[in-house]
């Protein structure tokens, strides 16, 4: 009986150490082939036993104990979380990350390098891979870049921030590259052609998804213009059982005229969708919850972003919501980081004559982020878009451009690194004379003339005009405009236009009638 009790004994205090004690744990984001940020603290993080004591040495791969980079010691809290921190560290590597405890471990982390970190987000165009971009395969065959590293985080809606963004690290190859974001592989390979560190590229990007889902609900909730997005998905939400029921009808409906028409072999009627509701990605926060919010502790240099087809509509919105969405980032990181991002390439079919375009006016949005947010980039790419397609496979020059407004803007290159910007305009009797900032060393038209400018009266009709380079400025009129008022350029959808700087890079579309806000 007496030996009975001390097995019982024993198995209790099994249990309660199980449970008292745990394996050290990090989040995916610490793995083999990994990248750690250069030049700045460095948090690492995770989970082990309550109180225990742990101790967290960065190596050279390979070197002995006496060759340390760094070593750092802390104490898990009594919910088993803890979190140090490593001083600067200058680029290179490969390292080893070690985390080792009283009661568990180590963990051992290989093949760490150290340079810089870009998180690369957005929807369809920035989620767009490689595999379907222009000359996809030579580009896979000589994606041979071993200090380039991908992570792609995993799709994630939530209602609250997540901790672990569920991913891994790979070494940048042919077998890796395929479908990873085409426009972040280009970026990361131009810079580091140019800055010759290792380049880490984060992906979290969704097709589809407006810019509200990438953003915190607090930044939305303390913004009278932001907080009806959250009222009109509150309704949203309250009609979805509703929605709900009416589409599983119609799919009971479409389940019988599907078996029908394959019987008889008629061609299959469209199957409907499915409402939108809970977990859907257009959930406001959803994505920066389950997707941002675990990546925030992880020290970065900056971000790109291509979004903003699904804002299309609302640019009005999106003049405060993109900004807004900037600062929310920054606030989260607790940095003030480079943020570079694409205006909205043109799309759809061109128009005889100068019309409205709710595309032209979304980029007008971001061309007013540009001008106002501090250390912003932004690549024009009115000239690489495709009419039938929304999603243009030319991702090289998008990320070209982005690499030289992050070598401009994030690493203090004097560079010209943007195309022609609208700065201001004199009337001069009949004509316009428009100024612009980033000339670079000139003006030039690609083509025969320039083209892609209209101009209006006093009753606000715009006609095509003249257009001729004069200098730095471009010289505007029409002879049936005898007192203009106002100028537009590339002002469409899918415009007719060819102003670019001598270093190759176009002017972003402007209006020089735009309201007042």
């Amino acid at each position: 009986m007496k030996q009975w009790n001390k097995v019982v004994v024993l198995l209790i205090w099994a249990v309660a150490y199980g449970i008292a004690s745990a394996d050290i744990k990090l989040p995916s984001l610490f793995s083999d082939h990994m990248v750690l940020q250069r030049g700045t603290n460095v948090a690492v993080w995770g989970t082990a036993s309550p109180n225990e004591h742990l101790n967290i040495r960065l190596s050279l791969q390979g070197s002995s104990t006496g060759q340390r980079q760094v070593e750092v010691k802390c104490t898990a809290s009594g919910d088993g979380k803890w979190k140090v921190y490593l001083p600067p560290l200058q680029a290179g590597g490969p390292y080893e990350l070690v985390v080792s405890g009283e009661n568990s471990g180590p963990v051992t982390i290989h093949d760490v390098m150290v340079g810089d970190v870009w998180v690369c987000s957005g929807q369809s165009n920035m989620e767009w891979s490689v595999a379907n971009s222009a000359n996809a395969e030579q580009e896979i065959a000589n994606a041979n870049y071993p200090n380039i590293r991908l992570f792609m985080v995993s799709k994630k809606v939530s209602d609250v921030p997540v901790d672990d963004p569920q991913g891994e690290w790979r070494v940048c190859s042919p077998e890796t590259v395929r479908n990873f974001s085409a426009v972040g592989y280009f970026f990361a390979r131009e810079l580091h052609q140019h800055i010759k560190v290792p380049i880490g590229m984060i992906q979290a990007a969704w097709g589809g998804t407006p810019a509200e889902s990438w953003t915190s609900k607090p930044t939305l909730e303390s913004d009278a213009e932001l907080r009806v997005i959250l009222d009109n998905w509150k309704k949203v939400i309250e009609a979805y059982p509703e929605a709900l029921k009416r589409y599983e009808e119609k799919l009971k409906q479409w389940e019988e005229e599907a078996r029908k028409a394959k019987e008889e072999g008629k061609p299959v009627p469209r199957k409907p969708s499915p409402p939108t509701g809970p977990g859907h990605p257009w959930q406001p926060s959803g994505l920066f919850n389950g997707m941002i919010a675990p990546l925030t502790q992880f020290a970065i240099r900056g971000v790109i972003w291509y979004q903003g087809e699904s804002n299309v509509g609302r640019a009005a919105q999106y003049r405060k919501l993109f900004p807004a969405l900037i600062s929310d980032w920054r606030k989260a990181w607790g940095i003030d980081f480079p943020f570079l991002f694409v205006q909205l390439a043109n799309f759809m079919q061109r128009k005889p004559e100068p019309s409205e375009s709710a595309w032209a006016e979304l980029r007008e949005a971001q061309l007013l982020t540009f001008l106002r947010v501090p250390k912003t980039g932004m690549a024009v790419a009115i000239d690489i878009g495709e009419a039938n397609d929304i999603h243009p496979k030319n991702k090289q020059d998008v990320g070209r451009r982005l690499a030289l407004a992050a070598r401009a803007i994030a690493y203090g290159e004097s560079i010209v690194y943007s195309g022609p910007i609208y700065d201001r305009m004199e009337v001069e009797g009949n004509k316009v004379r428009i100024y612009f900032k980033h000339v670079g060393s000139g003006l030039v038209a690609k083509g025969e003339k320039l083209t892609g400018f209209a101009i209006a009266g006093e009753d606000g009709k715009f006609v095509w005009a003249e257009a001729q380079i004069d200098g730095n400025t471009v010289v505007v009129y029409s002879p049936n405009v005898e007192r203009p008022v106002a100028v537009r350029y590339a002002w469409a959808d899918n415009p007719d236009c060819n102003l670019y700087n001598k270093e190759g890079l176009p002017a972003s579309p402007f209006r020089t009638d735009m309201p007042n806000e």
